[in-house]
């Protein structure tokens, strides 16, 4: 599983870095951003699929 944020769509509510500050990082402006191109470990998969759906902008792309 692969995720990354639609920073077009973010608004930096930061509902997945509460959530899952292992995966979901913050920049210098306090947007949500996550290390590109890295597979998300297996016992973080639930929890990003919870962050997806718990963001308000709907920002967060989950790919399997």
């Amino acid at each position: 599983m692969r995720v990354k944020i639609d920073t077009d769509k973010c608004e930096g509510h930061q509902l997945c870095v509460k959530l899952l500050p292992e995966i979901f990082l913050l920049d210098a402006e306090e947007y949500t951003y996550t290390e590109a191109d890295k597979d998300v470990p297996k016992e973080y998969e639930e929890m990003v699929r919870q962050a997806a759906q718990a963001c308000p902008e709907q920002a967060i792309i989950v790919s399997e």
